[in-house]
């Protein structure tokens, strides 16, 4: 494999063997796509409520989806676990369904699509080699999820107390779940590089 193909894979594809069969490959897609998907709303459940915006782990499974599948897949797997929140399974952090459009964190959801694509974008231009770099990409994708969640917020409580309420509780954790994603990141890339 040369150098540059290496770069532009993503961490699951050195891990997968890559399938010569074009069917294969689509279903290998969607498999991890779903995956994705189940996670973030597994992990949606893991919450603290704390006011109209809780405490959840779903943006630790946000920020892996971008770094482990990429951009396109990542994105995909935040739009298939919107879609189904919205149609068949109740699994945000307060539930689902199509009424969820009307809930003051819905910008959030949004924002887990922007997030996903922005740490994929960055990772395969070069910003998966190391911790720093790492840490840096999901910083950036986790304020793409609070520009839309924070404005969406901001329409219910006051561009303010949308900061007081979904942003300024948040910041502590959600360093914590960057610097985590970004470790667990890094020691399996090593892994795979050995």
């Amino acid at each position: 494999m040369n150098q540059k193909k290496f770069k532009s894979l993503s961490l699951i594809d050195l891990v997968i063997p890559e399938i010569q069969s074009r069917v294969l490959s689509i279903l290998k897609d969607i498999l991890l796509i779903f995956s994705f998907s189940f996670l973030t709303g597994i992990f949606a459940q893991l919450k603290i409520e704390i006011g109209i915006v809780p405490v959840t782990m779903q943006t630790f499974i946000v920020l892996l989806s971008g770094a482990l599948l990429g951009s396109k897949r990542g994105t995909f797997s935040q739009i298939v676990y919107l879609i189904f929140g919205l149609t068949l399974i109740p699994w945000f952090s307060r539930g689902g369904g199509i009424f969820y459009l009307f809930s003051p964190t819905f910008g959030y959801l949004i924002g887990f699509i922007f997030c996903s694509y922005t740490v994929g974008f960055l990772f395969e231009r070069g910003f998966d080699k190391n911790l720093i770099t790492s840490i840096f990409a999901m910083l950036i994708g986790n304020i793409t999820i609070y520009i839309p969640g924070i404005l969406w917020l901001s329409k219910f409580i006051g561009f303010e107390n949308a900061l007081k309420a979904g942003f300024y509780p948040f910041i502590i954790g959600d360093l914590l779940k960057i610097f985590l994603a970004g470790l667990i990141f890094q020691f399996a890339f090593k892994l795979v590089k050995k």
